[in-house]
């Protein structure tokens, strides 16, 4: 740890220039590493050559494995798909997440990453931390309890529910930190209160799971419980946090991110709204352009807090964006693919709708010149159609907008329909 009480670790205020390095000297060893011990990435790397993934640029010519396709990856070859490098019997624990999907973890302390956000969200050592993440099954209470014990700090494993039970263990164990989600934090303050026990020792929490509204915090704070996020996932541990500057989530130092345009494995320009993709340094999980189907954007400059990595926005909603359209399912990639194959678009966004009871397809497509575009008749227009129709099978019609006019938001296909 960092001799500075403000920082974990001195990784956290290096120059972007030093990340960087660093970052894509370990990349080479993990793809070698990749290549050579995981059948899965084994097999989709077979062409490349470790030693050439030395920038951003040569990462982005590799293909993106999302996290929506873990279930068939692994119905192949259970219970991981070949993605670890090494044998199941080797790892420390085997979690199943909904789907079913099965995530790994490997040996050695704080494997998940989480102690950088829990200092970050004040936990120091000598605290107690009433953990109230899952237990059963998923990896989230493990998660937190093994960057707690990084730091130094005593651990509750209370998991969840049974609130009235855990009211009681805080108001006598007396714990200054929670983790878990803000929603349960908030039934547990108000549980409290209903039943005469202080809790009043709680004093920081760091949250996920779910949605930070700014009113709900405003409420977790009103009743004197500090309240940073932490965004993880069960395949990749801690990706991003809060600081106390509270200016959007800062990267974790053990991954490389990027954002892509939904449906496809190209990176969008800083500020633009697109799947979080990360590249995971886990000898155990070597996970490589990992499409995590979340919705992010990257924020410019440093957080004022003195952290000096990438910032994310946080949470923007979904990736997986796939519609069913007069019973054809409509994936974000194949309107990616209708935009490649017409240069004029410089952004495409579909907007499924209902027109007299039938479902009705728009794509609205950014040109540099929309008023030199006239009518359906424009061969442009006529071009694009049929397009659509090779693509996605399905008849389209044609709009066509100013450049940077439509949203950023990440949304590739837009589903207006109302169904109720």
């Amino acid at each position: 740890m960092s001799t500075n009480d403000t920082f974990f670790d001195d990784l956290e205020t290096r120059s972007t220039d030093e990340r960087e390095t660093a970052l894509f000297a370990a990349l080479s060893v993990q793809i070698a590493n990749a290549k050579s011990n995981s059948v899965f990435f084994g097999d989709l790397l077979k062409d490349v050559s470790p030693q050439e993934i030395t920038s951003r640029d040569a990462l982005a010519a590799l293909p993106v494995t999302r996290k929506s396709d873990l279930i068939e990856i692994q119905k192949k070859a259970y219970p991981l798909g070949g993605l670890t490098a090494g044998e199941p019997g080797k790892l420390k624990r085997i979690f199943q997440s909904p789907g079913p999907i099965y995530d790994p973890e490997g040996y050695g302390d704080n494997w998940w990453r989480t102690a950088r956000a829990l200092y970050a969200a004040g936990f120091r050592h000598g605290d107690i931390v009433h953990n109230t993440f899952s237990y059963h099954f998923t990896p989230a209470g493990v998660m937190m309890e093994t960057g707690a014990a990084e730091i130094g700090c005593a651990v509750v494993p209370a998991g969840v529910g049974n609130t009235e039970l855990q009211v009681h263990a805080i108001a006598d164990i007396r714990p200054t930190a929670y983790a878990g989600t803000p929603s349960f934090l908030k039934i547990l303050l108000s549980k409290a209160v209903e039943m005469g026990r202080d809790i009043s020792s709680l004093s920081k929490s760091i949250v996920g799971g779910e949605a930070l509204f700014p009113a709900l915090r405003q409420e977790i704070e009103d009743q004197g419980v500090k309240c940073q996020q932490i965004y993880a996932t069960a395949d990749l541990g801690n990706i991003a946090y809060e600081s106390n500057a509270r200016e959007g989530l800062i990267v974790d130092e053990g991954l490389i991110i990027e954002i892509v345009r939904p449906g496809t494995n190209d990176p969008v320009p800083e500020g633009e709204v697109g799947e979080v993709v990360a590249t995971l340094f886990a000898p155990e999980y070597p996970l490589i352009r990992f499409g995590t189907g979340d919705l992010s954007a990257v924020m410019t400059g440093a957080s004022p807090c003195g952290r000096t990595n990438m910032r994310l926005k946080g949470w923007m909603g979904r990736a997986d964006q796939t519609a069913k359209v007069k019973g054809m399912f409509v994936h974000p990639a194949q309107i990616a693919e209708v935009a490649k194959r017409h240069a004029e678009i410089l952004k495409a966004r579909l907007v499924i709708d209902q027109r007299d009871g039938a479902d009705i397809m728009t794509l609205s497509c950014e040109v540099e010149d929309p008023e030199a575009i006239v009518g359906s008749q424009n061969a442009l227009a006529s071009e694009i159609v049929g397009t659509i129709q090779a693509v996605c099978k399905l008849r389209g019609e044609v709009g066509f907008a100013e450049q940077g006019s439509l949203p950023n938001d990440g949304i590739v296909i837009d589903d207006i329909r109302k169904f109720d």
